[in-house]
């Protein structure tokens, strides 16, 4: 589990096909040295597994199901992407609940300066909208964030100097696909529910 705290960014190495048609991605960051083989890291808000460390970077194996599902495969080399280590259990929760689990993608359709702050819109795909409601939680790029505004089709999110300058968010721009994961809450409510109305 995660919370949304990004702790570290990274930046793109390589991705790269592998000889069995699977897909590697490898990330150069701090981090590194306290990872092993098989931990869990949260990439742009998506678990992934430790496959490799070596000095400062670090090795995944990507699935197809999540280049389908994340904004992982339009990465580049020289990218940033944004880091958070699971929760540990006697740690201090300051965002939301994160499984690490990316719902969709979703288009940037605005970044404007606000003085020193920015507002960034995002588009609301109609299939997940019902999970979404104003001052509710988001993860945004694996970024724990309030929705400050919500439209049918968008919602729009208040970003303060600190989390633009330490997340990935200072190189987003106009058209880029964002990661996505909705409240986990409101999925188990959403299923209860519609559980309860079934004969």
């Amino acid at each position: 589990m995660f919370t949304g705290i990004v702790e570290a960014t990274g930046q793109i190495k390589r991705v790269e096909p592998t000889s069995n048609g699977g897909t590697q991605l490898v990330i150069g960051a701090q981090l590194a040295t306290e990872l092993e083989i098989g931990a869990s890291l949260a990439l742009n808000g998506c678990c992934l597994t430790v496959t490799a460390v070596n000095g400062s970077e670090i090795r995944f194996d990507l699935l197809g199901e999540t280049l389908r599902r994340t904004n992982l495969g339009d990465l580049k080399p020289g990218d940033i992407i944004n880091l958070e280590r699971p929760m540990l259990a006697n740690g201090r929760f300051d965002g939301h609940v994160v499984q690490g689990h990316i719902d969709t993608t979703a288009r940037v359709e605005s970044i404007e300066p606000a003085g020193g702050d920015h507002r960034v819109e995002v588009a609301l795909p109609e299939s997940f909208s019902r999970y979404v409601v104003f001052k509710g939680s988001v993860a945004v790029d694996g970024i724990s964030l309030t929705v400050a505004e919500l439209h049918p089709d968008r919602f729009v999110i208040w970003i303060i100097p600190h989390t633009w300058q330490v997340t990935n968010l200072h190189q987003r721009k106009p058209g880029d696909r964002v990661n996505l994961e909705f409240d986990l809450i409101a999925k188990y409510v959403e299923r209860m529910l519609a559980a309860q109305s079934t004969p």
